[in-house]
């Protein structure tokens, strides 16, 4: 009986930790309700819902009873092949009713039927390591209303189970991005149909503060290529990675890449951030010495940095006080100052730690300056008169030397 329990209990903690490897995924259903309020302007309500992922085939039981669950069932593409290797805890799945903005065509694989309602899946990493987009087919019998299917979405009962299959997915392991001035980056990109011979059209765009730029376009059906960055061989294998050329400042932005088989189309965000730390400098050596009550400007400089945004912070310490870091430096030099160090902290957003750099102050009294000045000017004096009789002795005993008879 025991030996039973362990293994049912290592069968359900397993199930816990690698569910998404096998059956079935927890997600947030948001469900929309579209109406008309008193005013005639059309209003959309979000209806977050408990719903399941589940991986199977036609006819099989939903693993919770009690939520909506979308059955996927085998296609071309699988879902959790995107996701291998990733515990369930580390992934966040969303739901959400596709609209095709009125456009119905029959979807071209064996056995679709000719009316189709669609569904957005999205999975993303908990720690931003890559963003899925998977579009789920569920087909119908019953022709599409006469507006747009947005208006009047079929109800969806709390235990419904949706039969799906997964039409489209568009992947990537990039989703947020840090580059560093005049770097190279690869926005990765890559995209899978269930099906072959499609109008396939994959576009880059970059957007940013209201701008928005096309960077790259490609049109299966014709071969047109438009703009550059994103190899059109790799393209027939889904790899549609764009190739950021040597990065400015104003490469920031979000860069979007999409894909579209009518009548879907799906999209990938990803954020570029340029950060580049600053390069940090003194005008003063490690070791700096000043007179009592004398006054020296000391630069801490800090240059060549983005963003624009850099704190810099001077600290004094002393260094017999257990590294104690107390207050600012103050504007005149003072013997109780002398020994200390003074350190300049510079804290930007690409800095994991500040900067800092530091010099050592040593402060004299003038008395000791003075004695100092004359103390070395005795010495010159002092070598000065030994050169000169050192001078006189060796000519002295050059004229004796020629005078001695022979």
């Amino acid at each position: 009986m025991d030996l039973i329990l362990k293994i049912l209990i290592y069968l359900y903690l397993s199930a816990g930790v690698w569910s998404i490897q096998n059956q079935w995924l927890p997600c947030q259903f948001t469900d929309e309700h579209v109406f008309t309020n008193n005013e005639g302007h059309t209003e959309t309500r979000l209806i977050h819902r408990e719903a399941m992922l589940q991986f199977g085939q036609k006819g099989d039981a939903p693993v919770n009873q009690n939520a909506i669950t979308f059955l996927i069932t085998g296609s071309k593409l699988d879902l959790r092949r995107y996701v291998e290797g990733v515990e369930e805890e580390q992934l966040e799945c969303e739901l959400r009713r596709y609209s095709t903005e009125g456009i119905y065509v029959r979807w071209p694989v064996m056995g679709a039927q000719e009316y189709n309602h669609w569904f957005l899946c999205t999975l993303r990493h908990s720690r931003g390591l890559f963003t899925v987009a998977g579009f789920l087919r569920h087909p119908s019998d019953q022709p599409p209303p006469g507006e747009q299917d947005y208006r009047k979405w079929p109800p969806i009962p709390d235990r419904e189970v949706l039969t799906t299959t997964v039409a489209m997915a568009i992947k990537t392991k990039t989703p947020s991005v840090k580059a560093g001035l005049m770097s190279q980056q690869k926005l990765h990109c890559q995209f899978d149909v269930d099906h072959k011979g499609g109008n396939i059209t994959v576009e880059w765009h970059w957007q940013h503060r209201g701008e928005r730029n096309k960077l790259f376009s490609y049109t299966s059906r014709t071969g047109h290529t438009q703009g550059s960055g994103v190899g059109v061989k790799a393209l027939a294998t889904g790899d549609a990675t764009y190739t950021l050329p040597l990065s400015k400042m104003s490469s920031e932005g979000t860069y979007i890449c999409s894909v579209s088989v009518n009548p879907l189309f799906g999209s990938v965000d990803i954020n570029l951030h340029i950060e580049e730390p600053p390069r940090v400098s003194l005008n003063v050596g490690p070791t700096f010495s000043l007179l009592d009550g004398q006054e020296q400007k000391v630069v801490c400089e800090a240059n060549s940095y983005y963003p624009l945004d850099v704190e810099i912070v001077w600290y004094e310490q002393d260094l017999a006080a257990s590294g104690q870091r107390v207050g600012a430096p103050l504007p005149k030099a003072s013997l109780r100052q002398s020994g200390k160090q003074f350190t300049c902290s510079v804290s930007h957003h690409s800095l994991k730690v500040p900067i800092k750099k530091s010099f050592i102050l040593n402060v004299e009294e003038p008395g000791s300056w003075m004695f100092n000045i004359a103390l070395g000017l005795f010495a010159i004096v002092l070598l000065v008169i030994l050169f000169v009789m050192l001078r006189y002795l060796h000519s002295a005993r050059k004229r004796a030397v020629e005078k001695k008879p022979y």
